[in-house]
This record gives structure tokens, C-alpha cells and sequence, in this order.
């Protein structure tokens, strides 16, 4: 496949001169989604002449100097478990294709008062969790594109769209950043607002898939400024445009238990990256060289099955919802989850998130005890495995949920071709800060 470079910040330039439009920008998209979709298959719904009628408006206030903002004309995808008011929204179920709800998410309406061009909805998996939706690989079409993000993260990899909506709960947006070769930012808990995405796990947050880290920052800064955080929330916190770029002091390598999964030669090709930002100057601790790292490690040890726990509980409802309107149309996965669900207890549930309270605590106790600026590992075990019945292991993406920071997938690595994302893990709500480290890393590993 030949990738359309999809970035949309690094042509702002050219619509302020008259070189390139909004509308120009958009055909090229479309070319790619005229030759690359019926393989890919990103897309559930698709509105083109939507789109057009809103990339010639777009191309009108940049002619006349007056864009609604720095994402104006700017094509996305959005996720299906979001809500748009001209479009279904069908959490990949059949128990809701062709639903409307008739209204917009707070971060859709956000970005269409911003300019934005909402291109089509995005494949999720059953409701946004493990069964599969149809999307393909872009660099292979037959491997996973990961999940449940699918088709946001494989949009912005065929060049479909610079920028897609997604949300994560466990892994659904680092593991398919990595697998697809994308940006992947999922923020702080609470930093996006969720109205409207349905999804409510507490540990779910609102994210974005995207060609670069300013493309990315750019649609979710955006969205903050006109519809905030959650509820109770500061909000994403940050500059207009993209944070400078910072090179870190101390980062902390950070295995987890998945490393023992990764196959022998990427396990040396990440510690030679390691050593590369080593003699660029930057402190790498391990849990060899630090008993706080290696008290992390221990911590981080059982939060997939915790995570697992939590989630199974957080279920309960509305799965048992579903399953009185047509058992018959959920998974079998999600009617094990509600079976799970149905035989815990509350008591067992608030044991779990006790638990989870402690270890973000201790977590953020680190990063201030040691200075450290982030810890990083890998975004997923290795590239995309072959065949489409799984969307892959989410062990990687794990821990930054559960403690609700911040976290990005750089796509600075490969093995035999395929795409593997590098993480960095934040402090929570210090985003900005973790996009300056990104920025700050990516020319020394790129």
C-alpha cells in the first residue's frame, strides 16, 4: 500500500498562503478511501459529500483569514461507541446497527464549533471491549489492526484521515497505535470529556489516534477548550499548539509482566534504544538500579487480572441490559463477562479499586521521589500477529490505564517491516509534560 502522509498541522502553512485548501486536502483522503477502504474496512459509516460541503466552507474562512481554529477543515474519524448526530452510532453490535441518538458527544460538538470535518465513523469492537470488529491491518491485511480502536488507528495509517477519536479502558488505544504504526495519546483520566461516548468504566478515558504528536495535541487541546474534562475535572491543561519539546533528565524502563512475552531480538532491539537515549544523556532507571523500580514492577505485576476484575464488575450493567433486549445477538465473550459479573459481589469490587487507589498513589510517590520525567517500555509485546479472530495482547497498554495517567505510543520502532510503538508513561494531569518529553525523544530514537 502506498501511505498518503495524512498530517494536517504541516500544511496549516500552505492554506494561509492559498497553495493548498482545506477541500484539496480532503480529495487526497478521499483517494486513499476510494483505493484502500474496501481492503482496510476502517469505516462503518461514511458522509463524503458531508465532508466536502464542510471542507469548501472550511476553504472559505482560511481564504478570508478567518479559520475557527488551528484544526479547521481538518478531517476525522470518530469511533462508534461516540455519538453523532448524523450518523449511527453502533458500538459493534448488531443489537444497535442503524441506532441514531440524534445528538452529538460533548467532543464531537466541540470540534465541528472548531472547524473540524467529521469524515465517517470508525470500526470499534463490541462495545468498545474484546470480539473483533472487520477492520485490517494497513500493513497487512492479514494481521489485526488491534482494538478496539480499530478502525481510528487504521484510518490514520492508510491515510484515511489525519486524526481519529478513540477511547481506552485496557488497551484499545496504545496496543492499536502500535500495531498500526500511529500516534496514540490516551490522557489522564478525566481530561477529555466523555458525554456522549458510551462508555463508562473508570478507568475508560477519551483519546485520539493520529498521524503526528502535533495532530494529535491539537484535536484533543480543541475539544477541552469549548466542552473541558469530565465533570469535575480540570481538564486537558496545555498550550494552543503543540508543547515544546524537552529532553528528558531520568526515565524509568519499566518491564511489566509482559516482558517475558517479547521475542528475544525486539527485547534487544528496545535496550539498544535505551542506549541510545543513555549516551544522548538521559538517565535510564531499572529495576536493577533502584529498589522503587523495582517495588513499581511488583505493583504493576497483577493489573491485568485487576484490571479485569474491575471491569467485569463495571459491566454488570448495561450488559444485562443487552442481554434481556436479544441475548442472542452478544458475543459469547460478553456473556461470559456477564455470567463473571453476575456472580461477583460489590465487596469484591471495592477491594479491587482499594487496591488500584494504592498503587496510584505509590506510582505518583515514585515520580516525585526520583525525579523522574517518565517511564517507558514498549506499546505491545511485538508487531501485529496474523489472523483477525483476536486484536492482541493488551498487556503493554495495561498499566497506564490502571493508574490513569497519561500515555503515548510513539511509532520509532519495527520488526521485519511491521510497526512497534514505544510508551511513555505520564504523571497524571501533566499531560503538556509528556508531550514535551515525546517531542523530546523521538529525534534522538528516530
Amino acid at each position: 500500500m502506498t501511505l498518503h502522509d495524512a498530517s494536517f498541522a504541516t500544511v496549516i502553512s500552505d492554506f494561509q498562503t492559498g497553495k493548498d485548501s482545506p477541500s484539496n486536502f480532503l480529495e487526497k483522503c478521499i483517494g486513499q478511501i476510494e483505493r484502500h477502504e474496501p481492503e482496510v474496512q476502517a469505516f462503518e459509516c461514511l458522509d463524503i459529500e458531508g465532508a466536502r460541503q464542510g471542507a469548501h466552507a472550511s476553504s472559505l474562512r482560511w481564504k478570508a483569514g478567518k479559520p475557527l481554529s488551528n484544526i479547521d477543515g481538518m478531517p476525522l474519524g470518530i469511533k462508534d461507541v461516540i455519538e453523532t448526530k448524523d450518523m449511527p452510532t453502533g458500538m459493534g453490535s448488531p443489537l444497535f446497527t442503524g441506532i441514531r441518538t440524534n445528538r452529538d458527544s460533548a467532543s464531537v460538538r466541540a470540534l465541528r464549533e472548531a472547524g473540524a470535518i467529521i469524515l465517517g465513523k470508525t470500526v470499534t469492537t463490541e462495545f468498545a471491549a474484546t470480539f473483533p470488529g472487520k477492520t485490517r491491518n494497513p500493513w497487512d491485511s492479514t494481521r489485526t489492526p488491534g482494538g478496539s480502536s480499530s478502525g481510528s488507528a487504521a484510518g490514520v495509517a492508510a491515510g484515511f484521515f489525519p486524526a481519529g477519536l478513540g477511547t481506552q479502558v485496557v488497551g484499545s488505544i496504545i496496543r492499536p497505535a502500535s500495531y498500526c504504526g500511529v500516534v496514540g495519546f490516551k490522557p489522564s483520566f478525566g481530561a477529555v470529556n466523555r458525554g456522549g461516548s458510551l462508555d463508562h468504566m473508570s478507568q475508560s478515558s477519551q483519546g485520539v489516534l493520529a498521524a503526528t504528536l502535533q495532530d494529535a495535541w491539537r484535536v484533543l487541546h480543541n475539544i477541552v477548550q469549548r466542552v473541558g474534562g469530565d465533570a469535575g475535572y480540570p481538564g486537558l491543561e496545555g498550550p494552543d499548539d503543540l508543547p515544546s519539546a524537552r529532553k528528558p533528565s531520568k526515565l524509568a524502563f519499566v518491564e511489566t509482566a509482559n516482558w517475558a512475552k517479547v521475542e528475544p531480538g525486539l527485547q534487544q532491539a528496545f535496550r539498544d534504544r535505551l542506549d541510545q537515549l543513555s549516551k544522548a544523556g538521559i538517565s535510564i532507571m531499572t529495576r536493577s538500579n533502584s529498589a522503587g523500580i523495582e517495588k513499581l514492577e511488583a505493583d504493576l505485576a497483577p493489573v491485568f487480572p485487576a484490571t479485569r476484575t474491575i471491569v467485569t464488575w463495571e459491566s454488570r450493567w448495561p450488559l444485562n441490559i443487552f442481554s434481556d433486549m436479544d441475548a442472542s445477538k452478544l458475543s459469547e465473550s460478553m456473556t461470559t463477562r456477564l455470567q463473571d459479573a453476575e456472580r461477583m459481589t460489590v465487596d469484591e469490587y471495592r477491594r479491587a479499586i482499594s487496591e488500584r487507589q494504592r498503587i496510584r498513589a505509590a506510582y505518583e510517590e515514585l515520580i516525585k521521589a526520583e525525579n523522574l520525567d517518565a517511564c517507558i517500555t514498549l506499546s505491545a509485546n511485538g508487531p501485529a500477529p496474523v489472523g483477525l479472530e483476536s486484536t492482541g495482547d493488551p498487556g503493554f497498554a495495561t498499566p497506564c490505564s490502571y493508574l490513569g495517567v497519561p500515555s503515548v505510543s510513539l511509532p520509532l520502532m519495527s520488526v521485519d517491516g511491521m510497526p512497534v510503538g514505544i510508551q511513555l508513561m505520564g504523571s497524571r494531569d501533566k499531560d503538556a509534560d509528556l508531550f514535551s518529553v515525546a517531542s523530546g525523544i523521538t529525534p534522538i530514537l528516530d
